[in-house]
């Protein structure tokens, strides 16, 4: 019974810092967007990284001057 009146108070200290962290999170905007980057994940952005067929038929060309 007397681990009780340790726990008690314990817990509810740990409540509010969740709490207040929570309340922390929402005011820096963690949860502002949560459907983006499920959705940026499907979106096909490869082209960016890939070299233009144009630039690699001047890059060989340059390569075999």
């Amino acid at each position: 019974m007397e681990i009780i009146y340790s726990l008690i108070p314990g817990m509810m200290l740990f409540g509010l810092l969740f709490f207040a962290v929570l309340i922390w999170a929402v005011k820096k905007g963690q949860y502002e967007d949560m459907e983006g980057n499920a959705n940026r994940i499907l979106l096909d952005d490869d082209e960016d990284m890939m070299p233009h067929p144009d630039d690699l038929k001047k890059n060989n060309a340059d390569k075999s001057t």
